[in-house]
């Protein structure tokens, strides 16, 4: 058992991964998650709570469901070297005890691994833009962050002594909701708006009668009825449309998008063309 430990906001999670790649620590638990080569595999981050109390409690694994998810992961995956990130060693035993895991047997501070002046960078980079650093790549991230900003960040690892190759690692920048600089909101009406448009903007589509959007803690459901042009291949018409939706309204809200199901209600006839 390791522990990486530092007020918030000194680059901890930043530094995570260089520091398991130096010990060879397999696991890491860091605000509510546990993440496995680079891979989120249980639990749920605190920078999802609306609250900073909230995000505290969801880091110390408060609620008994996530502490009892979390512990479950780890007895399943067995990780021999395991790394907790905590504000202070005392935090630090109190995530292993709740995770039933032995205390850490040896702490690491973060300026042992950061100089003064990458601490004062970040601690003004959340001080000002309120970003938080996620240790994991950010497709697997934006599966739990729908709506979320979500903003890679790789950079190059050094292979350690006896041999291997360098490789990037990406971690992910978010803004929680928490963040003093505050949040913003789509709205549903907005959401289908840019569904109904994506749709129309393909060839054999040429009206969208009416969207529902169905909002998740994870994302969101599109379902839309539409008119279909005559003499067009129905099933390749609604397959592409699909395609178009999913990734417009992704691209354009960093939402999840869920499902997208389409259904032909009507076709649409061409009047011929005038004599």
């Amino acid at each position: 058992m390791f522990a990486l430990v530092g007020a918030s906001g000194t680059g901890k999670s930043h530094r995570a991964s260089l520091v398991s790649h130096d010990l060879a620590i397999d696991a890491v638990v860091d605000d509510g998650l546990l993440v496995v080569d680079g891979r989120i595999v249980a639990g749920r981050s605190s920078k999802r709570e609306e609250t900073r109390i909230g995000a505290i409690k969801r880091a110390l694994f408060h609620d008994p469901d996530h502490a009892a998810e979390v512990a479950a992961a780890l007895a399943q995956l067995g990780p021999r070297r395991v790394l907790l990130l905590g504000t202070s060693p005392r935090m630090a035993e109190r995530v292993a005890e709740r995770l039933r895991l032995p205390a850490p047997s040896r702490y690491v501070s973060i300026g042992d691994v950061a100089s003064p002046a990458d601490i004062r960078k970040a601690r003004r980079i959340r001080r000002e833009h309120g970003k938080h650093v996620i240790p994991a790549p950010t497709l697997e991230v934006k599966r739990s962050f729908s709506g979320y900003l979500v903003d890679p960040l790789r950079f190059l690892l050094r292979p350690r002594r006896g041999g291997g190759d360098d490789r990037f690692v990406e971690k992910s920048v978010v803004r929680p909701t928490f963040s003093s600089l505050g949040r913003f909101i789509i709205r549903d009406t907005v959401v289908a708006a840019i569904a109904a448009r994506a749709a129309r903007s393909g060839e054999g589509l040429p009206r969208v009668s009416r969207v529902w959007v169905d909002p998740r803690p994870e994302g969101v459901a599109i379902t839309l009825e539409v008119a279909v042009n005559y003499g067009f291949d129905l099933e390749a018409v609604l397959a592409a449309a699909q395609r178009r939706v999913k990734g417009v309204v992704e691209h354009m809200t960093a939402l999840n998008v869920l499902a997208v199901d389409l259904t032909a209600r009507s076709v649409h006839v061409e009047p011929p063309p005038e004599a």
